[in-house]
């Protein structure tokens, strides 16, 4: 007779679990996922009004949920690092109990699969921005989580143009205002170029964001950020950070030539693309030349630009220069292929890396996209900005970019026309390969 109690009371007890994890899986479904906003669905284009609808839901600063997520959470994210068991009591529904129970252990085992890209774009970077977004969305295979900072009067602008973007499921993105500490804010905003600095902010503004790729407006993505989001797997225990050499050649280099404070390695570093494990950064207590006492991120910042401001050309990048001369071990360098820039070829080849498998990521700093002074990276910018989502990528984009490139060989860059396109052609041929798997 005891016997059967116990058994009745496992089926009993196996049952009453197996309900409760039913309604928790249903209540996943019906939330956010982590670190982000609700998911941004492609907007029907039958239903009038719908694209507007989409767009309304990305409020500036906000992770962009809908009204019924509104009042489940409020304006609180929920994530790995801000699950629900550390809100405060009053931001869940009725079921945040049993959500609390079983959401946390779901989020550890099963991490968001989005790649968090975000920019910083002031001015008259409007059209360049959306070209970088354009061209990260048209290889990654990841869904893409944008977190696009920018002056007030160019939000409507983004949104316009951003909710025309085909998504097909795979794109979300939320608005920012451009904001820095209140007791120095003006300081900040005009350190280099206008907001860039920006971007020395985003670990203390996305604090339920693990991981970030932080890139310049004027970025070109020649294959999918996938890629590049995979050396986040690469860091060892103590690197915080990926970014690539300023310079391949000494001889040319700014940093080892002209530098006034302490820099990265041999050449420095460049910030126009950083890839960023901003849990670690939050956590890390960095050594500096200040004070004995090592400082947190938020903590170090204001201190360095009161020291440096009077000694620094390039604003942000050599605050970040400074900051891991001091902790070298807290960085892993890439490859220049993954911040190919002019320098790598107006005074002649020298990025090698680039020459045997082509550039993955074109930089076109000093407005190269935007005069005649260097074709070649003109030519890319116009082919990826003019391109149609949908059209065949081969006869639309590859082809009349390579009729393009060899009308530059009488420039030193595009006597190596060739790298432009290598990896293109490559990225291409994958993306065909996934389309013919159904992927």
């Amino acid at each position: 007779m005891r016997r059967f109690a116990r058994v009745a009371l496992l089926c009993l007890g196996c049952g009453l679990c197996s309900l409760l994890y039913g309604f928790s899986q249903l209540a996943l479904s019906l939330e956010q996922e982590p670190g982000g906003g609700r998911e941004r669905q492609a907007p029907d284009p039958a239903a009038p009004g719908a694209r507007r609808q989409a767009g309304a839901s990305q409020a500036a600063g906000s992770a962009g949920r809908g009204e019924a997520a509104a009042g489940r959470c409020k304006n609180l994210s929920v994530s790995f690092w801000n699950s629900y068991w550390m809100l405060p009591s009053d931001v869940c529904g009725m079921n945040c109990f049993w959500e609390a129970a079983f959401r946390y252990d779901y989020v550890k085992t099963h991490p968001s699969e989005k790649m968090h890209l975000a920019v910083v774009a002031c001015g008259e970077r409007l059209e360049e921005t959306v070209t970088m977004l354009r061209s990260a969305v048209i290889f990654s295979i990841k869904p893409l989580q944008f977190h696009i900072f920018a002056e007030d009067q160019l939000h409507e602008s983004f949104k316009d143009i951003l909710d025309d973007f085909p998504y097909e499921g795979k794109v979300n993105y939320t608005l920012y205002p451009i904001t820095f500490p209140t007791e120095s804010a003006a300081e900040w905003k005009k350190l280099f170029k206008p907001c860039a600095s920006q971007r020395l902010f985003l670990p203390l503004i996305l604090k339920n964001v693990d991981s970030l790729l932080y890139v310049d407006t004027d970025i070109l993505f020649l294959r999918p950020v996938d890629d590049i989001w995979s050396f986040l797997g690469k860091f060892n225990a103590t690197q915080i950070a990926a970014m690539a050499p300023e310079h391949e050649e000494p001889r040319i280099g700014w940093y080892n030539r002209f530098a006034r404070h302490p820099y990265y390695g041999v050449t420095g570093i460049n910030s126009g693309v950083m890839l960023m494990n901003m849990t670690r950064i939050r956590r890390k207590y960095f050594k500096n030349d200040m004070t004995p006492v090592r400082l947190q991120w938020g903590e170090i910042l204001m201190p360095l630009l009161k020291k440096y401001k009077l000694n620094i050309t390039w604003g942000d990048q050599d605050l970040l220069n400074i900051m891991f001369f001091h902790n070298p071990e807290s960085l892993y360098v890439f490859p220049c292929q993954w911040n190919y820039r002019p320098d790598h070829c107006i005074y002649g080849s020298n990025c090698k890396e680039a020459e045997e498998e082509g550039i993955f990521i074109l930089h076109g700093n000093r407005g190269v996209y935007h005069d005649d002074k260097q074709p070649t990276f003109r030519a890319v910018y116009e082919a990826i900005k003019n391109y149609s989502f949908g059209d065949d990528l081969v006869h639309s984009l590859l082809q009349p970019l390579e009729l393009e490139l060899r009308k530059t060989m009488h420039t030193y860059c595009g006597k190596v026309y060739k790298v432009f396109i290598k990896q293109l052609t490559k990225s291409i041929r994958d993306w065909y390969a996934r389309r013919s798997k159904g992927r």
